[in-house]
């Protein structure tokens, strides 16, 4: 199983600790993710793969900000986590688009339903843990929180953001890496649906 925890959450926390005295509200940090993901959207696009590499980095910096804010300053909030979801959704899409851009005329039928496949991978991914959340299949906040998967969102942005750099060297390692992504992207959809469901039986069985 893939995962990208590599460092503790008290660790990142103590460090971005100092945000917090700036006095900006957790949501305004979410917010900033978006200018910098769209110009590195449109980075990617004019051919620059490093400043918009570089761009995207920084949106995810925002990403990790918000919510070591939100602690230090006692502010989490339902709301906020909705909003940082939201946001998280644009940026990652912004990314995706910016790589279509990037691989620019080589894009043609295969291509557009390889970008269409990770563009429902990764929506649909966070969607069915939501899902199962709206409909009342997992109570257990805390199993849901839990819910991992082959691929979760910080490994995907990890595996895009090495599309990037791949497309100094190869353009055929982009489109690899990419369907790659794709295949994985969804393989964690189909795997966390089994997971819903298995838990949802187990449920029904001891009500």
């Amino acid at each position: 199983m893939l995962r990208s925890r590599f460092l503790r959450r008290e660790r990142t926390d103590g460090l971005l600790r100092p945000f917090a005295r700036l006095g900006l509200h957790p949501i305004a940090w979410s917010v900033f993710s978006l200018p910098f993901a769209f110009a590195g959207m449109l980075l990617l696009g004019r051919g620059d793969p490093i400043a918009g590499l570089l761009m995207f980095l920084a949106a995810g910096a925002m990403d990790v900000i918000d919510g070591a804010v939100a602690r230090a300053t006692g502010t989490v909030t339902f709301l906020g986590a909705y909003i940082d979801g939201v946001i998280d959704r644009y940026v990652e899409i912004m990314l995706i688009v910016g790589l279509m851009l990037y691989l620019g005329g080589r894009i043609d039928l295969r291509l557009s339903l390889l970008f269409s496949l990770l563009i429902f991978g990764s929506l649909m991914t966070s969607f069915v843990r939501a899902y199962a959340d709206h409909r009342g299949l997992v109570r257990d906040q805390e199993a849901l929180r839990r819910m991992g998967g082959l691929l979760e969102r910080a490994e995907r942005l990890m595996l895009l953001y090495a599309c990037i750099i791949a497309g100094l060297y190869s353009m055929d390692l982009v489109v690899l890496m990419l369907t790659i992504t794709a295949l994985l992207a969804n393989l964690t959809v189909i795997q966390r649906v089994f997971l819903i469901l298995n838990y949802a039986r187990g449920n029904s069985g001891q009500s």
